[in-house]
């Protein structure tokens, strides 16, 4: 392995380890307002998603960005679904 994916690999588990901390912490009150506000920063996600895709790595890569545009995209339009569901709890009744 060279340097640079052992780096990656740190980052990465460091984050899942970080993200779980954040999330397990947060109140069941709280998390459907977090989420939805955290779908416009998810946005970016897509955006590098994109970026991996139409890198100028090999196949898998081209693979691996696919399935990243595929899950990035799941999760904004899913958020927004729940956010939105989540307004019409509070709205006026008819």
């Amino acid at each position: 392995m060279t340097g640079e994916v052992i780096i990656a690999f740190y980052t990465f588990v460091l984050a899942c380890v970080a993200g779980f901390q954040l999330i397990s912490k947060v109140p069941p009150t709280l998390h459907t307002p977090l989420m939805s506000g955290a779908n416009a920063i998810s946005g970016i996600t897509i955006l590098g998603a994109i970026a991996m895709a139409g890198g100028t790595g090999g196949f898998a890569a081209h693979i691996i960005g696919m399935l990243a545009v595929l899950f990035a995209t799941v999760n904004v339009v899913g958020g927004f679904m729940v956010t939105e569901r989540m307004l019409k709890m509070f709205g006026s009744r008819k």
